[in-house]
């Protein structure tokens, strides 16, 4: 008997401090709280593991624990803020960053850090449980999805509509985003996937790119906003000469405050191409994009005492460089009048047997494109 779709509409008033059950399905079930900063959570939970999400504040996912690990970044955050301001909030594992602008302002450029959509309000919001089907399998699934409207007189008039899927049994979960245009004319629009991992000391970035200089090319530009110590520009000189010497994350390197990469990823035959961080004991933390959806690879990595992260891949439409940089190169995307946008990501933990096959996929990836074995 296949299980229906059922959607269940949230509100504030249903968020208090003591956590309570919404909904249960098998192992899959939702509660629902306030964290004493008062902002609104959801916890998806399945048999092995838990998603914290923001259904109010930029649809984050707050927190991701998966296989028995917290996969989340170290921050200087233990609870989510309730601000429209990106480096006031910044500890979540996921970020939507877009849709008018991302990433770093340059020169020319009055929009935010990262754009509207990162603390965004969202007016609706809704838990959704169901079924749907993977080369023939059904799978069950737990989600929360929702609804931000942008509208800016003369300027955009979109709706964002975020979904994650967290799954029976799964330590994956697949995230989808929509944006639709509500304009008679054309929208522009920018995004970036700003997915933090933890990093893992001597962890190993196995990905589905070919790891020379002309496919990695490390940002040696410092934003304005960061104060490097002695040393770092030279560090970033030795990235754009060999780049595969960040492939293994030993403690020693200097990342900090943050190094950024730009990679040109390979799909495999279905189009989706794959980033690992093996761990030293065979796991592995693990996220598959399209890049015929998100054509630009950007690998942004800060190891400091403060901040540990490992953004080992944020699918992006453009560069991190800001509006006016990445229209220059032609890197914004055009959405018709009334048309709309989509992309869908799958990431989470792997055990030690699915990183192998995952890194076997990425070897043929590579030996078809290289033709070395």
């Amino acid at each position: 008997m296949s299980l229906q779709e059922t959607m269940i509409h949230l509100y504030s008033p249903l968020f208090t401090e003591r956590e309570k059950p919404l909904i249960a399905c098998g192992e899959l079930s939702a509660s629902v709280f306030k964290f004493d900063t008062g902002v609104c959570a959801v916890r998806l939970t399945n048999a092995v593991g838990e998603l914290v999400i923001l259904p109010f504040q930029g649809q984050q996912i707050w927190s991701a624990t998966l296989g028995g690990r917290n996969l989340s970044m170290k921050s200087m955050f233990d609870q989510p803020n309730p601000t429209r301001e990106y480096l006031q909030n910044y500890g979540a594992f996921y970020l939507h960053c877009g849709v008018t602008a991302m990433g770093n302002p340059g020169s020319g450029d009055s929009h935010p850090l990262h754009g509207e959509l990162p603390n965004a309000p969202f007016q609706k919001a809704w838990i959704m449980l169901g079924e749907d089907d993977a080369a023939g399998r059904k799978r069950t699934y737990i989600g929360v999805g929702g609804q931000y409207k942008h509208t800016v007189a003369f300027g955009a008039d979109y709706f964002a509509e975020p979904l994650v899927r967290l799954y029976a049994g799964s330590t994956l979960f697949d995230m989808a985003m929509t944006v639709r245009n509500l304009k008679q004319t054309p929208m522009e629009l920018m995004y970036l996937g700003h997915a933090n991992f933890r990093p893992v000391d001597h962890g190993r970035l196995v990905y589905s790119a070919v790891c020379t200089p002309e496919h990695i090319r490390v940002r040696k530009s410092v934003p304005s906003n960061l104060n490097p110590p002695p040393g770092y520009r030279e560090f970033l000189e030795e990235l754009d000469r060999h780049p595969e010497e960040h492939n293994v994350l030993k403690p020693d390197l200097a990342f900090d405050p943050e190094v950024v990469f730009m990679i040109d990823y390979l799909a495999d035959a279905d189009g989706w191409a794959h980033t690992l961080q093996m761990h030293p004991s065979g796991e592995a933390d693990y996220l598959s994009h399209q890049p015929a959806e998100l054509k630009v690879g950007v690998r942004w990595i800060c190891r400091t005492p403060d901040q540990d992260a490992l953004g080992m891949i944020l699918p992006a439409t453009a560069g991190p460089g800001g509006y006016a940089a990445e229209k220059a190169k032609g890197n914004i995307i055009a959405v018709p009048a009334k048309g709309t946008w989509r992309f869908a990501l799958t990431m989470g933990a792997l055990n030690a047997e699915a990183a192998t096959k995952v890194e076997t996929r990425i070897k043929q990836i590579l030996s078809r494109h290289t033709g070395i074995c």
